[in-house]
């Protein structure tokens, strides 16, 4: 097993089942420290080229998945990866697409889907998850 992320790094969130995945805004420079096994990358144009596995998932700033299906799937491999790696979920900013990135990993680790905003609100950026539409999302992810 590979060391994993601290709870004490910046932009970590540890979900209930003790998975800790990064969120981080791009728009930033890359954090000092051990890089991500995997990363999902949630923007509208295909992201810069990374040292480490990474997926691309179009997704315009303030909107929606590009792609219901990609999203499920994507953020789903991040998910189930987290358990032995380290998983970075990332936008421009780190807050809207990321949030609600965040938020969905939550409803699949078990978080209710009503409750999973405030989650991540709580224990990732309290302006996570920016707008109505992410948050309805949030709500409808598992469906």
């Amino acid at each position: 097993m590979i060391e994993s992320w601290h709870t004490t790094d910046p932009g970590v969130l540890r979900l209930p089942s003790g998975r800790l995945v990064r969120g981080r805004a791009l728009r930033r420079p890359l954090i000092a420290g051990p890089v991500p096994d995997f990363a999902v990358y949630l923007l509208n144009q295909q992201p810069p080229e990374v040292s480490w596995e990474a997926r691309w998932l179009r997704w315009p700033d303030f909107r929606l998945p590009s792609s219901h299906s990609q999203a499920q799937e994507m953020l789903g491999e991040a998910w189930a990866r987290a358990a032995t790696e380290r998983v970075e979920v990332a936008c421009g900013g780190g807050r809207g697409r990321t949030g609600t990135a965040l938020a969905c990993l939550a409803v699949l680790d078990g978080v209710p889907p009503e409750q999973a905003v405030d989650f991540v609100r709580r224990h990732y950026a309290s302006r996570a998850v920016e707008t109505p539409w992410q948050r309805r999302y949030v709500l409808r992810f598992a469906d």
